[in-house]
């Protein structure tokens, strides 16, 4: 029992951190905050995550891992390649929509996550979630093109998120799965003639 206690411990700060970011935002939570909010001692806090950037990059990772799980979970649900990819989008949008601390810091703080999104932060991004979304699609394409794919759908996910489009709306499933139908599965689904073997034949017949 002690060690199930001592287990939780950590998971009851990181909601506590959560509950102040949704309250004031990353910038003026501390680790005083979140331990008033987790009705423990600062020291406390302190033993389980040694210093604010340490909590902070502890509870961005439950987070995404949480997603992760919620993201695989819908695709596994999937009968064909769209509806994973439809759910897969759909899934991974919805935080941005209910997340508190999220929604805060995307109104209020937007200079957190922009840099997250440009340059190296980004392309590191994309990969992880690359990574994170091709199990999704393992039952339908290769790996290798799972892993594509992955990529694809976050930047394309990311895009319509960041630069919102009166013509795809990412909480509507009949909007998605039109983009999806449209756009996404004939990329997926036809082989295209490599660049190089193209241009040693005379280019891909039309």
């Amino acid at each position: 029992m002690v060690g199930t206690k001592a287990n939780a411990q950590p998971d009851r700060i990181l909601d506590a951190a959560l509950a102040c970011i949704a309250r004031v935002g990353v910038g003026k939570t501390t680790l005083d905050d979140v331990a008033r909010e987790a009705g423990c001692a600062r020291a406390t806090v302190y033993r389980c995550f040694p210093g604010r950037q340490v909590l902070l990059q502890a509870l961005f990772d439950r987070e995404v891992r949480t997603l992760a799980e919620r993201v695989i979970a819908a695709a596994d649900r999937s009968e064909t390649l769209a509806d994973a990819i439809v759910a897969v989008i759909l899934t991974g949008a919805e935080p941005f929509r209910s997340h508190p601390a999220l929604a805060f810091v995307i109104a209020h703080e937007p200079e957190i996550i922009t840099p997250q999104l440009s340059f190296e932060r980004g392309s590191a991004l994309l990969i992880t979630a690359a990574t994170l979304a091709a199990p999704a699609f393992t039952r339908f394409v290769p790996l290798d093109r799972a892993e594509r794919l992955g990529e694809w759908v976050a930047r394309l996910t990311l895009s319509y998120l960041c630069n919102p489009s009166e013509q795809v709306h990412l909480d509507d499933p009949d909007y998605v799965r039109a983009l999806v139908v449209d756009y996404v599965l004939p990329g997926v689904t036809r082989t295209v003639q490599p660049f190089a073997s193209a241009a040693a034949g005379g280019g891909a017949s039309q």
